[in-house]
């Protein structure tokens, strides 16, 4: 691939920059474990993954709303009645969901050379918390509240370029799902970074499972940004 050809890199925030499933796992391990229930990892995620596209399939509601109803979904699923508190367990959680080791590092060396955007299932309250993780300004952050819909809906993507004024040609786009950000992001003809972190259901996390083949594919951003300097030329300072 020619990274050179690219002026933008737009990335999925909650599973690429942000260690989801770090914020996810133990706040739904300790509502379970109240209500008698133990799961294994992988089936949280899954049964998170169908919760959470259930709740975002229909008309717009904020990510609070969604991951409320996350909740409720989990204990109808196991006949139990959740705690107001442990309703809003998971959007509370939020603000705490920690960066991977990677992201801060590789965000930083990006933006020396590229506008960083990002284009996340959020709503923008809760992206103001986690901003303060990731340890860089970015140029535009297209949130799921801004587009009044959530990804894969073409939209999201779409006020992204329209926001940017440039065309599909000289965006990027990284991702931890092929589901929300690879297969969309393709279909508008932007080219696509497939961030294939470590899961606890390998290559699916807490989305949908779906076929398709990103343009890249790296593990983390450190080995994207490993393979983008050796490639073309840098900014000395790196």
């Amino acid at each position: 691939m020619d990274f050179s050809r690219f002026t933008t890199i737009s990335f999925d925030c909650y599973g690429t920059l942000i260690d989801w499933e770090a914020g996810i796992l133990p706040t739904l391990r300790r509502v379970l474990a109240r209500h008698g229930q133990s799961l294994p990892d992988a089936e949280i995620l899954e049964l998170y993954g169908e919760f959470e596209a259930r709740a975002e399939s229909g008309p717009y509601q904020s990510y609070k709303d969604v991951l409320e109803s996350v909740v409720h979904a989990f204990a109808e699923r196991f006949q139990f009645t959740a705690t107001s508190a442990e309703t809003r367990s998971l959007h509370e959680s939020v603000p705490a969901w920690p960066p991977f080791s990677d992201t801060v590092a590789a965000l930083r060396q990006l933006q020396q050379r590229y506008k960083l955007v990002v284009i996340s299932n959020i709503d923008d309250g809760l992206f103001a918390q986690t901003q303060k993780h990731l340890g860089v300004e970015f140029d535009e952050v297209i949130t799921a509240q801004r587009a009044r819909s959530y990804k894969p809906f073409l939209n999201n993507f779409q006020i992204a370029l329209r926001t940017l004024a440039i065309s599909p040609a000289q965006l990027l786009h990284a991702g931890q799902s092929v589901y929300h950000d690879v297969l969309p992001a393709q279909s508008l003809g932007i080219s696509t970074v497939w961030v294939n972190r470590k899961s606890a259901r390998p290559g699916i996390g807490a989305v949908r499972a779906s076929t398709g083949q990103p343009d890249f594919e790296v593990p983390d951003l450190a080995s994207l940004v490993a393979v983008m300097t050796r490639t073309q030329p840098w900014p000395a300072s790196v």
